[in-house]
């Protein structure tokens, strides 16, 4: 064995571009392996937990290597797959690998430091303290034990560190740099027979001497017929306190007078948060002749392919087809993952996929607390229940080691790209990359494909199945389209309601049929303007005008969070004639409860499904026909299945086509189509009323008429002019500062910087529609690059040209992000 000094190379949560290279002291040297987490010092006071990426023998000539404190773990927690990806991912995202590290562990493996600032309770002070000092140190006395976040909240001190490091010099408090581990197994108190009385002899004596407890007796009894007489008792076996005290109708003091006794023993066991008991499975349904026949060309496809995309109509059947395919991965012993791009999805698909897998079935997204997360996480690295996960994007850091096939439902949404914090990744192009580290087909499946995945299928690069029919043959939904000008202008508008959809609405709940309303935009108005002199109220934070939210009576900021108060008055001319304008999802529950008041109206949006069972309760209502009318954002679009829904309503198509975005046509087409699909199930054919001020838009006429190749040829055509994907590949730097002067000026000189290295693929600087989020004020530079261009190339070139500006002392707090293939 090498008697040379070992080094590891750590992923630490820092967003610097580089890994850190520390000594692995001798008692550690067997313990330390690749994937494992281990303590270290950072700067000064810091203690960071890390990932040890590598481990060689080579010393850093640069700086001084310090040591690793401790390894945390007997096993890894990230595997050879997971460390490929993050690479992957840091390269072509533009980002560090501490930052893929933080998004990829749940919060329950990374550990945090904390400094503690603990009270010294024999320190008398030589000379008076000054005013803050003894206002600090009597918290600290008061709490024993706090961090510096603690005093500064609890002192109005902004930053009380300089006060806590003179209150050290004194010796008055100590620190104590602690690591804090946050994710702790969920136990559960046990009780078996104690080791004493395992045998017949010893239990008839026990018997013997509770004759006069016949309480005791009795629980002794419960206890041996749960565990399966004595062979069960001998075997050790133990029960749920709980469930024991239930079982045998006993109290507390019983079970502890028997442990006293030595006769039962009490423990502590690590149970599971999730819900592992065997299930009944179902048999996957047979097939219908179509489904077969795309079920038949998918595995074609994928003998020539790594991806297929499958283009289905809405309700052609496509999770059918997927439980097929998924079926036959776990008969092989192969892993599978199946992505969705919103959490409300996976409350009606999971209910559907757990009758057929059971527990091999696995969920995975952020409405999970933070220790369940980190049991699933724990349940595929030790390889034990789970073989299918259904997630959302997170899911890709996954532990897996065997996948066969990926399946990207939806995969058009732009829900499956992560905007903030880095990496800005798109979950659907990095689900196909960690497809291929494992040799794992992909399958891409959606009513509405995204202009670049159905161009790669046309290119020939994915291979391309159509399912055009909906299942059991239903028809597709009608689709009217009203012109809400032509309305207004004759007065026939019932407040947002054009005559047309309320006259549809009232048939549909004459006949016990459910409606759908889709307006993408949560809030009571989207904003409050005054009727004397226009003023209308932005947030302090931001460049953007505060939404009312009538449930809290409150302008809420949708970017910061910011709330005030409604104003009684015009806070710029003090007019009392303040009016909201426009409408968003809780005025129309409001007008709709209003209009039909005899008929259960819902709402669902951002703001009614915050908790974890949010999505569920309103899915399972509506599903149960307990609500008449369902309001949503674009929740709604996205895969639900609803029986009994006959009438879709669009209340405002033309806020989406008049987004200033390349996407905007392409979304909406993406978003009239998936609402309309939800209309129309079973046995009749669903009609959808779309209200806009233009129905001769090209874009509400492909609507119409279920034409996507049309839709498809006319955008295609018009990002080759205008070199936009699939055709380029687009880079967004955007840059912050809290000051307008330092930001335009650290914006001008980045692209003239790229410019020189780039040339007239660099365009801007411009500020986008919001120029000012939380404070800082946001210019956007926009790079459109050939696709055959190499990204670790233009991600050194971009990182390079950033660094030569951060070193200028005045540029040295401006932020600059990357995102790559902007959704």
């Amino acid at each position: 064995m090498s008697n040379k000094p070992l080094f590891a190379d750590i992923i630490l949560p820092v967003p610097l571009p580089r890994l850190f290279t520390y000594a692995v002291p001798d008692d550690l040297t067997h313990l330390s392996s690749i994937g494992k987490r281990v303590a270290v010092p950072f700067g000064k006071k810091k203690v960071y937990s890390g990932i040890v990426c590598q481990l060689h023998h080579n010393q850093p000539e640069e700086y001084e290597t310090k040591d690793i404190i401790s390894v945390l773990d007997d096993k890894p927690v990230v595997n050879a797959y997971q460390l490929m990806f993050w690479n992957w991912l840091a390269d072509y995202y533009q980002c560090t690998l501490g930052e893929v590290y933080k998004a990829a562990l749940p919060s329950g493996l990374k550990m945090e430091s904390e400094t503690r600032i603990i009270y010294n309770a024999d320190f008398e002070a030589e000379f008076p303290l000054s005013d803050r000092e003894n206002k600090v140190l009597d918290i600290i006395a008061g709490k024993k034990v706090c961090s510096i976040n603690d005093i500064n909240q609890s002192s109005g001190l902004k930053n009380s560190l300089p006060v806590v490091k003179r209150l050290l010099e004194y010796n008055a408090v100590f620190v104590n740099e602690h690591l804090k581990e946050s994710y702790k197994a969920k136990t559960e108190k046990v009780i078996s027979l104690h080791p004493d009385c395992q045998s017949e002899e010893a239990l008839q004596q026990v018997f013997d001497k509770l004759s006069r407890a016949p309480r005791q007796q009795e629980l002794l009894m419960t206890l041996l017929s749960q565990v399966g007489g004595l062979t069960g008792a001998i075997t050790n076996q133990s029960v749920g306190k709980t469930q024991l005290l239930k079982n045998a109708n006993a109290s507390q003091p019983a079970i502890k007078e028997l442990c006293k006794k030595n006769i039962l023993l009490e423990q502590v066991r690590a149970i599971d948060r999730l819900d592992l008991d065997d299930k009944e499975v179902q048999i996957a349904n047979a097939l219908s002749e179509v489904q077969q026949t795309a079920f038949d060309e998918i595995k074609t496809g994928f003998e020539t392919h790594d991806v297929t995309l499958l283009h289905g109509v809405t309700s052609g059947g496509k999770t059918e087809i997927y439980i097929h395919l998924i079926e036959e991965q776990l008969q092989q012993g192969k892993q599978v993952l199946y992505l969705l791009p919103e959490i409300a999805l996976t409350t009606q698909i999971t209910s559907r996929l757990q009758k057929h897998f059971g527990n091999k079935m696995g969920i995975y997204h952020s409405k999970f607390a933070d220790a369940e997360r980190v049991e699933v996480w724990n349940n595929l690295l030790q390889q034990k229940d789970y073989q299918l996960i259904v997630g959302v994007r997170s899911s890709v850091f996954l532990p897996f080691s065997n996948l066969g096939l990926i399946i990207v439902d939806e995969e058009h949404e732009n829900t499956y790209k992560q905007f903030d914090p880095a990496p800005r990744y798109h979950a659907r192009d990095a689900a196909i990359v960690l497809g291929n580290f494992f040799g794992a087909k992909t399958l891409l499946g959606t009513a509405t494909p995204s202009i670049e995945s159905y161009y790669n299928a046309q290119q020939g690069k994915y291979a391309l199945v159509e399912l055009t029919q909906r299942y059991e043959g239903i028809e597709m939904p009608e689709v009217i389209a009203v012109d809400v000008r032509e309305a207004k202008r004759k007065k026939q508008m019932n407040s947002h309601f054009s005559p047309v959809l309320l006259e549809k609405i009232d048939n549909a709940l004459l006949k016990g049929e459910q409606v759908i309303l889709f307006q993408n935009r949560r809030g009571f108005s989207p904003f409050i303007e005054c009727g004397q002199c226009a003023h209308v109220v932005k947030c302090v934070n931001c460049d953007v005008s505060m939404t009312y939210h009538k449930h809290l009576n409150q302008l809420v900021c949708h970017y910061c969070n910011h709330a005030m108060q409604l104003p009684t008055v015009c806070p710029a001319c003090h007019s009392p004639a303040i009016e909201t304008r426009g409408f968003g999802t809780e005025k129309i529950e409001e007008e709709m409860s209003l209009l039909y008041p005899d008929h259960k109206v819902a709402r669902m949006d951002l703001d009614t499904t915050r908790s974890k069972s949010g999505y569920d309760k309103i899915i399972k209502k509506f599903e149960e026909g307990e609500v008449h009318i369902l309001i949503g954002t674009q929740m709604i679009s996205k895969g639900l299945d609803f029986d009994n829904v006959s009438v879709v309503g669009i209340l405002n198509a033309d806020n989406m086509l008049n987004y200033p975005d390349f996407r905007a046509f392409e979304r909406s087409y993406q978003l009239m189509t998936q609402v309309s699909g939800r209309a129309g199930r079973k046995n009749k054919r669903g009609l959808v009323v779309l209200q806009t001020s233009n129905p001769k838009h090209p874009v509400i006429m492909d609507v119409i008429n279920h034409n996507f190749s049309n839709h498809y040829n006319g955008q295609l055509e018009e990002r080759q002019l205008f070199k936009y994907p699939p055709f380029y590949r687009l880079i967004n730097i955007t840059v912050k500062h809290k000051d307008q002067r330092v930001t335009n000026k650290a914006s001008h000189l980045l692209a003239e910087q790229l410019r020189v290295i780039f040339g007239n693929r660099v365009l801007g600087p411009q500020a986008p529609v919001i120029n000012r989020i939380q404070n800082l004020f946001i210019k956007k530079i926009l790079i459109k690059m050939e696709k055959k261009a190499s990204p670790a190339k233009v991600k050194d070139l971009m990182r390079e040209a950033i660094f030569n500006l951060q070193a200028q002392q005045e540029f040295r707090y401006v932020t600059f992000q990357i995102d790559v293939d902007p959704a």
